[in-house]
């Protein structure tokens, strides 16, 4: 494990012990990365505890002789966070990459989602993605030069049911990411965010009572976690020099690149706007570029490659 696209640099993962994580981890160390597998082994809702995912991709990655340490700590605080980087430092000498991978789904139709619905995974998908962003990015500052890759979900860029709070969380994550991007490109700082399609314990919550409902979860059985992991070394890389602020998605064999907001459709009227005029023009002029309200499926509505 001497060689390979991140030989040298050290990788912290969050959610490293299962699914698109653990992938994703042991691709890192397969490419010669020492790795930090932060998981806490709770539950899909974030409730419960167990270290041993964690402490078995680690040992996995030492048996195959790689470097790695496991960690615990929850990433909703950001003493932990800290604590996690710290512990990078102590055990490598230096932190390079950043996978923020780590979260919780709490799915509820909104008008019967609780706050501590939304809190919680606000606190865990969001905010625990900006601790570790930030216990990182003053040693990234330093050495001039870093790499943060983020899980995000194409229920947050397009939709999907009952997942307002997850949805809020992930595109937030896009936000986060970008602005990570801009404030720190004089840096050599990347920051990216990839969409991942793939059958884990966070997509086990998908509905199956339509026959067009499994028939997606069918679809989506197919694409196994460790087809995000070529990508997200890829980012993680030298070689992704260049590319950050982006958006991009994976779903099977195929790679998307995503487009991001921009202004599409114009109205100009000299003299000013009254909510009467808006209503004899807006519609007409606007309706043809409106955004339907889809979820992932309808849009990725074809089999995946």
């Amino acid at each position: 494990m001497a060689s390979g696209e991140v030989a040298g640099k050290v990788a912290i993962v969050t959610g490293g012990g299962r699914g698109i994580g653990r992938s994703i981890a042991l691709a890192l160390a397969d490419e010669g990365a020492a790795v930090v597998v932060v998981d806490i082994g709770v539950a899909l809702d974030g409730s419960g505890g167990d270290p041993g995912p964690a402490e078995e991709v680690t040992s996995m990655i030492k048996a195959k002789g790689g470097k790695a340490i496991a960690s615990t700590l929850s990433i909703a605080e950001a003493k932990n966070a800290e604590a996690i980087v710290e512990a990078a430092l102590g055990a490598f000498g230096r932190v390079d990459i950043l996978i923020n991978n780590a979260g919780i789904v709490r799915d509820r139709m909104f008008h019967k989602m609780s706050h501590l619905d939304w809190l919680d995974v606000i606190q865990i998908n969001l905010n625990g993605a900006f601790n570790m962003a930030r216990a990182v990015a003053s040693h990234f500052r330093e050495q001039n030069s870093g790499a943060m890759v983020h899980m995000t979900s194409t229920s947050g860029l397009i939709g999907n049911f009952g997942q307002a709070n997850y949805m809020a969380s992930k595109l937030g994550l896009h936000g986060l990411s970008r602005g990570i991007g801009l404030d720190m490109q004089r840096y050599n700082v990347r920051s990216n965010c990839i969409a991942p399609f793939a059958w884990s314990r966070m997509t086990s919550s998908i509905p199956t009572e339509t026959e067009a409902e499994k028939a997606r979860v069918a679809r989506i059985q197919q694409m196994t976690p460790d087809k995000t992991a070529p990508l997200a070394v890829f980012l993680a890389s030298d070689k992704a020099n260049g590319i950050s602020g982006q958006i991009f998605c994976v779903r099977n064999n195929e790679i998307f690149l995503f487009n991001q907001p921009r202004p599409i459709r114009a109205l100009h009227r000299g003299e000013g706007w009254t909510p009467a005029t808006i209503a004899d023009q807006l519609p007409g002029a606007f309706k043809p570029s409106l955004v339907p309200l889809e979820r992932s499926g309808d849009v990725f509505a074809w089999d995946p490659v």
